[in-house]
């Protein structure tokens, strides 16, 4: 066995491959950039080289500084994670060249199915049904918008060499396609180092399934069953789980057995990703195959009790298979939600800064792989009937940077049941505290109590038909309402109780804490009384009792209490005269007053926000890239006026209304923050 691996990645999936790696004994080294510099993954490992300048095209995907840190090091293989050179066939072959083993497939496997329109060719020539589209490479973008109209809209404008949804665009007009094309083009340039792009039929209400498959170097092949990844945004994924609530037995075994059939065919070995577009009737369509490990891989192994990282690893070392297709039941449920660094509230834009809290939920192994030793990641030991389980590459105090992907962490659950799991998930996600940045922890709450979630009646076109306007928060039921804000006024008069014990106090005065308050939350105002004891506190709203049980203390950022017998956990900040409280996508600012400065409140003037309807705000921090509008300029609704780069993304910022520019005060290559002025309307 490899005595010492490099990683030639950085973030969660650089820390998840240095877990397994000292788990078997093996030793690892960490690449890194000036902006990673104190990265937790350069932390873990047991040595570390600087590669260079923070742009990925100038550190993480150049290959000669990843060969110069091999050679430094003596590693004798290289796991190059998912994204970056995972896919590239050249670094496989250098590493070939150089005697150092590729923890991954052979170049040519990587040529044949790293190439999408390469893999769509040899697919079809296997009797592997594909989506129909352009498989030939696309000049410029006038021949894109003669393409997609030969297909026929809406289509799928894809990079080549693409992933992670970088380089992806639908297009349903000629102006989208023209748009989708260049932007997919310098997308893929940037992020690949390939401005390839292809053109397919974009299938309307698909749900997107992938098939894990793993094969050693000796025509041994398995899958190890599927996960569906159909909750997207901008083409990328959301939310995953496994196994699927849609497919029955006999269609995952076709399409387990297909995605076997084409790894065999190109001399497959590692473990790599078959993905599916599937319709209504439970019709597949092959659409790619991912030559890596993938961000969702926790979920499978969660199902199978199957460490995915140590296949790959023994598989690369030559070792068999330990296991037949008959081995490899499923058992449970699993669920994935991935924490980005996104303003759901500010249409999921990246956001960047020091993570001033970053306090996941305990992780508890239980399931196939505590049972089977293979358990990743650290836990508290406890015997459960669900797992948690949190795959990151940050911590507190760190650093979100604008130069990579926003993704922060991948939180994971396992049970018995898909409600089980779907419960857990809730619960986990209530107790993951974050702060400093902008993040997507209130939309991965929502989705977890959406209906048609629950019910598995979903499509990749889940959130833009549940959320066409965006992401605005969570109005809580008015039950729910009740009962945080009985929470809310128990938790206060914990609080009014602790400041009357404050030392310093005038002589001869006693404060007294009342039992009668007003709570104002989400525009309602609700008289509550309050009756204390040693155990808790009995709150009366409306004439009904509720019995509220917590250990909260002030200052505690996290409230876990009993309300009216049901649990309830809150996020917790204090505010002048109340608490801004936060659970399952809600975010609420809770006053808590006395009855007649409630009475006074409610005749104060409310603040109106600044009018901004006369300038171009830039959404985000990032790099202004093109300006298509001047001085003097008359603008129609929609029209693009700028464009931003942020985490690997490009971001068309159009105009909202007809109008005349005033003036420009951005120029391209110029770095913004949020809110700084790209351009000013009459």
């Amino acid at each position: 066995m490899f005595k010492k691996i490099l990683i030639a990645n950085r973030g969660e999936i650089a820390c998840r491959v240095i877990k397994t790696a000292r788990k078997m004994g093996i030793k690892t080294v960490a690449v890194y950039s000036n902006a990673d510099r104190n990265a937790l993954h350069v932390k873990m490992a047991d040595e570390a080289v600087h590669i260079g300048p923070p742009p990925a095209n100038q550190s993480y995907i150049v290959i000669d500084k990843i060969m110069e840190a091999i050679r430094q090091t003596g590693a004798e293989a290289v796991h190059p994670g998912y994204g970056f050179l995972s896919e590239n066939m050249k670094f496989a072959e250098a590493l070939e060249a150089a005697g150092v083993a590729f923890i991954g497939p052979p170049s040519p496997a990587i040529e044949a199915m790293g190439d999408k329109i390469t893999s769509k060719k040899i697919a079809q020539e296997a009797g592997v049904s594909t989506v129909p589209g352009y498989m030939g490479l696309i000049a410029d973008a006038d021949e894109a918008v003669k393409i997609s109209n030969q297909i026929g809209y809406p289509v799928m404008i894809k990079a080549s060499a693409g992933g992670g949804g970088k380089g992806m665009r639908i297009a349903w007009s000629d102006q989208e396609a023209r748009e989708g094309f260049e932007s997919s083009k310098n997308e893929a340039a940037n992020s690949f180092g390939d401005d390839r792009i292809f053109i397919e039929k974009f299938v309307t209400q698909p749900r997107h399934i992938e098939i894990q498959v793993l094969a050693d170097k000796h025509g041994n092949a398995v899958y190890l069953h599927e996960r569906e990844c159909s909750i997207q945004r901008r083409n990328q994924k959301v939310i995953e789980e496994a196994p699927s609530p849609f497919l029955d037995e006999a269609t995952r075994k076709a399409m387990g057995e297909q995605a076997v059939a084409l790894a065999k065919a190109v001399g497959y070995s590692s473990a790599g990703t078959v993905e599916f577009i599937v319709d209504g009737d439970k019709n597949f369509y092959f659409l790619e195959m991912n030559t890596r490990l993938q961000v969702e891989h926790p979920v499978t192994e969660l199902i199978t009790g199957v460490d995915l990282v140590e296949q790959m690893i023994r598989v690369a070392d030559g070792e068999t298979l330990p296991f037949t297709q008959a081995d490899l039941q499923i058992n449970g449920w699993a669920m994935e939600s991935r924490l980005y660094a996104e303003d759901p509230y500010r249409g999921f834009l990246p956001s960047i800064g020091r993570l001033s809290r970053y306090r996941p939920p305990v992780e508890i192994a239980a399931g196939p792989l505590k049972a089977t030793g293979n358990w990743v990641n650290d836990s508290d030991g406890r015997d459960s009937a669900v797992a948690v389980r949190n795959d990151t590459g940050v911590y507190e105090g760190g650093e979100i940077s604008m130069f990579y992907d926003p993704m922060i962490a991948k939180l994971c659950t396992w049970a018995p049941t898909r409600g089980e799991a779907i419960e857990a998930m809730r619960v986990a996600l209530d107790t993951f505290e974050v702060e400093g940045i902008g993040h997507n922890l209130p939309f991965l709450s929502a989705v977890m109590d959406h209906p048609k979630f629950v019910a598995g009646d979903m499509t990749t076109a889940f959130i833009a038909e549940e959320y066409p306007e965006g992401f605005q928060g969570v109005e809580p039921a008015p039950e729910d309402i009740a009962r945080i804000a009985a929470a809310a006024a128990a938790m206060h008069r914990v609080a009014e109780i602790r400041r009357t014990r404050i030392t310093g106090r005038l002589g001869n005065h006693e404060r007294r804490v009342g039992k009668h308050w007003v709570v104002f939350i989400g525009n309602h105002d609700i008289p509550v009384e309050i009756e204390a004891d040693r155990d808790g506190s009995t709150v009366t709203i409306d004439g009904r009792a509720m019995r509220v049980e917590s250990d909260w203390l002030p200052g505690q950022s996290l409230a876990r209490l009993v309300v009216d017998g049901q649990p309830l956990v809150l996020k917790v900040d204090r505010i002048p005269a109340g608490y801004r409280l936060r659970t399952r996508g809600a975010d609420l600012k809770a006053y808590i007053r006395r009855p007649n400065a409630a009475a006074m409140a409610r005749l104060m003037p409310v603040k109106e926000a600044p009018d901004t309807s006369k300038f171009l705000l830039c959404p985000m921090p990032g790099l202004i890239v093109k300006i298509n509008v001047a001085a003097g300029d008359e603008v129609q609704e929609g029209q693009a006026l700028a464009t931003v780069e942020a985490m690997k993304m490009e971001n068309i910022l159009r105009a909202e209304r007809k109008g005349v520019v005033k003036s420009v005060n951005a120029e391209p290559g110029q770095s913004l923050k949020v809110d700084d002025v790209i351009m000013e309307f009459e």
